[in-house]
């Protein structure tokens, strides 16, 4: 009888929540109450609540989030398609980038915009004030105040610090293994010449983030654009077929959340990259610079746990979950580091004390864990409200990456759209995001777009979006 009261019990909480979804009452991205609070709500047991909620998750009505809680993910009004797997032509290119991205660093700091082509948080969901407290017991305990020349090889303690943070994703990275860097453009810089020159061919994945563009201009390298799923990452089958062809020199990749398409390897495509390239000593760039921004339990792994040669090179930086401003990265070359200290000797000597050590300090006071904690669930929490509002404003046909992780929503939109277009008319009101193309060298993704969610939600960010939902069903793009 008693468990017959319980089932009673349970399903009635679970069908008063499901009752309320499917009115709409509880809305795609809403939070549910916690446990605690439906416990005395109720009057029932924890474990009551918590079977209530375990129903609704088997139903795909509802999820959890850890340190979090239970989010609605489910819209009667259409289902989210995933965007299709990428499918890019299997030529090399050397091309200039499109101008567009200057526009968008001149716009941003422009505070009469709605800027959703933001590259990291917003500073507002940022640790400032004990960033600021921290800096300042830094520079008091720094002899001279941080102001000499610190190491070639960066800040031990920063480091230190770094290394042990590898053990989160199964790492055993030393101190020693790392080499800091004035941000993860730094260090991807310093990668590529380390191992390529005016001429080769690097693979990348499709689309790609804009800066490994940049930089391969920049160094006169032909870029080889590989087909990506947005579950799966980069195709390995064709990466092998193409390292065998082009003879590749490198491959660069983003392997946790990359930007735009948010993809995540799994960790058999991990390990599956891992001996292509060990198979045939080509050596594998992983900017894993989002890999602490994650939404399920527990941090991914990196390509670099399975890597056994040195051939992987792991790149990170604190940009984008502390302060872009500091441009503190790092790179661990492996087998490459002697080459990476002689380049880095030559373009920049050392890396700043002071920001180098506030991050070092932040870091062993266990404020940055906590930190990224709250980071995360806000990053959650926006990522089903904008895709919410895509559900709710944009064409039925749109198609939008699910992330698991980050701050960037990747958008397919019919192929007849011009994003091109869309930008120029989203400025006359005010509203700035990333078009497609400029992640690729080749002619695609001109009806794509790159949204940011690192901004805290507000009605003027809802109503952003759904000004250019009405511009896409409206207008002639």
């Amino acid at each position: 009888m008693k468990n017959a009261t319980k089932s009673f019990l349970y399903n009635n909480i679970a069908h008063a929540i499901e009752e309320q979804i499917n009115e709409g009452i509880l809305k795609f991205g809403d939070k549910l109450p916690s446990v605690r609070i439906l416990k005395k709500e109720y009057g029932v047991s924890v474990s009551t609540v918590l079977e209530a909620y375990y129903r609704l998750e088997a139903k795909s009505l509802i999820e959890s989030r850890p340190r979090s809680g239970y989010y609605v993910v489910y819209s009667e009004n259409k289902s989210l398609q995933k965007p299709a797997k990428t499918a890019p032509k299997a030529e090399p290119v050397l091309r200039e980038v499109t101008d567009i991205i200057i526009d968008f660093y001149e716009r941003i700091n422009d505070k009469s915009i709605v800027n959703l082509s933001l590259g990291m948080p917003s500073p507002e969901l940022m640790p400032v004030a004990k960033l600021n407290k921290t800096v300042n017991e830094t520079v008091a305990k720094l002899p001279a105040g941080g102001t000499y020349y610190d190491s070639i090889q960066g800040s031990e303690n920063l480091r230190r610090q770094i290394a042990q943070r590898t053990l989160l994703w199964g790492g055993n990275l030393k101190e020693q293994d790392i080499i800091t860097t004035t941000g993860c453009t730094s260090a991807l810089s310093l990668a590529l010449m380390a191992v390529t020159k005016a001429g080769d061919t690097i693979a990348v994945e499709s689309p790609v983030f804009f800066g490994i563009l940049q930089l391969a201009n920049a160094l006169q390298l032909r870029v080889l654009e590989l087909p990506t799923d947005v579950d799966l990452g980069i195709d390995l089958a064709l990466l092998e077929k193409s390292i065998k062809k082009q003879k590749l020199k490198a491959v660069v990749i983003i392997s946790n959340f990359n930007n735009p398409l948010g993809s995540i390897m799994p960790d058999e495509n991990k390990k599956g990259i891992v001996k292509i390239i060990e198979k045939y000593e080509v050596p594998l760039i992983e900017d894993d610079i989002y890999g602490e921004i994650y939404f399920e339990k527990k941090r991914p792994n990196t390509c670099k746990t399975y890597d056994t040669k040195g051939l992987v090179m792991w790149l990170g930086s604190f940009s984008k979950t502390i302060a872009g401003g500091y441009r503190v990265g790092w790179i661990a070359p492996g087998k490459f580091l002697q080459e990476v200290l002689k380049l880095k000797l030559c373009l920049s000597s050392s890396t700043p004390t002071i920001t180098q050590e506030a991050i070092a300090n932040f870091l062993a006071k266990g404020r940055y864990d906590y930190h990224l904690r709250k980071l995360r669930q806000t990053l959650y929490a926006n990522s089903l409200k904008y895709m919410a509002a895509v559900v709710d404003y944009f064409p039925a046909d749109t198609r939008v990456s699910k992330p698991k992780g980050s701050f960037l929503l990747w958008i397919e939109l019919n192929e007849n759209i011009d994003v091109n277009k869309l930008y120029k008319k989203a400025l006359e009101y005010g509203i700035v995001f990333t078009p497609g193309n400029i992640f690729t060298l080749q002619n695609q993704y001109k009806n794509c777009m790159r949204l940011s969610y690192g901004m805290p939600w507000s009605t003027k960010i809802e109503k952003a979006l759904k000004e250019l939902g009405e511009l896409l069903k409206n207008s002639s793009l």
